[in-house]
């Protein structure tokens, strides 16, 4: 598996075999991220860091529980770099924002 791509064995595992649980989880993912990824863009286009940082330290967190390793490294980053006023990764996070977007879309 791609650590590109997520990889929902984590969420298994926090189930444990409750396939209700994780379709919960998955649901309130489902529905939180859109708004999410609308905010990081706005919070990114208003110059906005410490409001950009805060949405990056949460989908951090979802990066994570999504087994998307190479995304958890770049929030990491992005987040410690947006501290500063420096936006670089920007485009970087964006893709990785993309790519769990059309996962999401399809489970």
């Amino acid at each position: 598996m791609s650590e590109e791509q997520p990889n929902l064995n984590y969420v298994k595992e926090l189930a444990g075999g409750d396939q209700s649980f994780e379709q919960k989880f998955l649901g309130i993912i489902k529905s939180e991220f859109p708004v999410e990824k609308q905010t990081y863009i706005d919070c990114l286009a208003k110059e906005d860091y410490n409001a950009t940082a805060e949405i990056v330290h949460k989908l951090k967190h979802k990066f994570n529980i999504l087994g998307l390793q190479k995304g958890y490294r770049l929030a990491v980053g992005f987040e410690e770099q947006l501290k500063y006023g420096n936006s670089k990764l920007k485009d970087d996070f964006l893709r990785i924002l993309i790519t769990i977007e059309n996962y999401i879309l399809n489970i």
